[in-house]
């Protein structure tokens, strides 16, 4: 019969895992002591007194770790952990056996063991041994973020840079909001730096030694981005050839940013709303609950309050996101910050392109303040970065062909240079897309906003 340890505990000593562990061995002796060595530093302990005891607590709980006797009643424990290879188990497994010589330890290590140990063994063996496969998931863990940060960055700034008021208050406000653990929502236009304002409160959290994991919902496919963000079991759908942890799991006792939250499916708000309140997922097509120790901040650059009210989003989900609410303001509320920026973007990028600085005089200045920046800091770096490319301030860019005043007649007088900073707008966004032969994706990337913003701005051009 298979017993659940009663010292089941949320108490975890200082440097050890919240990991759920499972104890098979057909020695009661073995396993209450094992169970009374772990159970004060990790997360929960199970016991089984064989393989198939042991399989059967698999098919209801998700365990980070099994310490596995080999010689076991029915099937050994060799025979038992290829079996929870193939079939998708990813988990560290370690092998403990009073019989043993060298090919049973090949074997085992082929098997897919994370470690080999010898009855009759002393604590600390045991728990070195546990140590090491958790530095061992976690190392696989961080190189995971990682990649995946790298991949997702697109070179945006590090820092909050700027003196304005605004940004002031924006930093004291990060510094509030980073300290608790609460669910925070940020607000803004495209272009703002959610991402930025997010690595920020995450990087000022307790949990700034854990992973900031960013994932754009509108970038991926709605198919598969439950699978991606809560993993899969093998054989959950065509193509799930084996199991696949998601990046909640990857983001374990650390912050997971949620960017375009208001494109998530509605059944997936549905299970998001779950495991924001139980704090557990369940891979797609896998009965196991896994609990998550994560920190969600989403990020919307639309009113999400609108998207409730015409259905597209969850009212429940909304309040449970909005518990700390931040609204980023659009550069042309805080143009005092563009000298600032400019400079911030100079010298990030001069070293990274291996070109000289550009020397900006107070009229090119004064035009930058003139413009209304429909894709926010963003764009002001984008121009930047061409500009130093071309080796001039390129601010041709931010004109048409049709304007009345030439950019240089526009410099000699900045203070006339938009007197319509609206219609500015629209004659620069539609003379890039003439420049690209309408194709919007390229133009959203010129100007630095993303294509639904630009499909948004051309939506509202079109109503009467």
């Amino acid at each position: 019969m298979t017993q659940n340890a009663s010292q089941l505990t949320d108490k975890v000593a200082d440097g050890w895992p919240m990991w759920s562990i499972l104890i098979v061995d057909d020695e009661p002796g073995m396993r209450n002591f094992l169970v009374k060595t772990l159970a004060p530093r990790c997360h929960g302990i199970r016991q089984a007194g064989s393989a198939e005891e042991g399989a059967e607590i698999l098919q209801h709980h998700h365990v980070d770790l099994i310490i596995l006797d080999i010689s076991l009643p029915g099937k050994n424990g060799v025979i038992w952990l290829k079996e929870l290879r193939e079939h998708g188990y990813s988990g560290k497994v370690i092998l403990i056996t009073a019989f043993a010589d060298l090919d049973t330890a090949i074997e085992a290590l082929r098997a897919g063991a994370s470690d080999f140990i010898l009855k009759p063994f002393r604590v600390p063996q045991i728990l070195n041994a546990i140590k090491h496969c958790f530095e061992s998931a976690q190392l696989a863990r961080e190189n995971y973020v990682l990649k995946h940060t790298l991949t997702a960055r697109d070179g945006a700034s590090t820092g909050l840079v700027g003196h304005s008021l605004a940004m002031t208050e924006l930093n004291q406000s990060l510094g509030r909001v980073a300290a608790v653990n609460s669910t925070v929502l940020l607000q803004g236009e495209s272009g703002t730096g959610k991402e930025l304002v997010a690595r920020a409160l995450h990087s000022l959290s307790p949990r700034s030694s854990g992973p900031f994991v960013p994932v754009n919902c509108a970038s991926m496919s709605p198919e598969l981005i439950e699978s991606e963000l809560f993993g899969h079991a093998k054989g959950a759908f065509t193509g799930a050839i084996k199991a696949r942890d998601g990046l909640f799991y990857y983001a374990q006792g650390g912050t997971l940013f949620l960017d375009e939250v208001a494109e998530l499916p509605l059944a997936l708000q549905a299970t998001l709303l779950r495991t924001l309140e139980d704090h557990q997922i369940r891979p797609v097509g896998s009965t196991q609950l896994q609990s998550v120790n994560v920190r969600i901040i989403a990020a919307t650059n639309q009113p999400l309050a609108d998207a409730v009210v015409s259905g597209r989003f969850r009212k429940d989900l909304y309040y449970r996101l909005q518990v700390v609410e931040i609204t980023l303001p659009p550069l042309r509320e805080h143009k005092e910050d563009i000298a600032d920026l400019v400079s911030h973007f100079m010298a990030q990028l001069v070293p990274v392109l291996r070109v000289a600085p550009l020397h900006i005089t107070p009229a090119e200045m004064a035009y930058l303040h003139q413009y209304n920046w429909p894709g926010n800091a963003r764009e002001l770096r984008n121009l930047i970065e061409r500009s130093l490319i071309l080796g001039a301030l390129n601010v041709s860019a931010l004109f048409t062909l049709g304007q009345p005043q030439s950019p240089a007649n526009a410099l000699s007088n900045p203070s006339t240079a938009a007197t319509d900073l609206q219609s500015l707008e629209k004659q620069h966004i539609l003379a890039v897309l003439d420049s690209v032969q309408g194709d919007k994706s390229q133009a959203a990337q010129l100007l630095g906003i993303s294509r639904r913003t630009l499909e948004r701005r051309c939506a509202e051009w079109a109503t009467p």
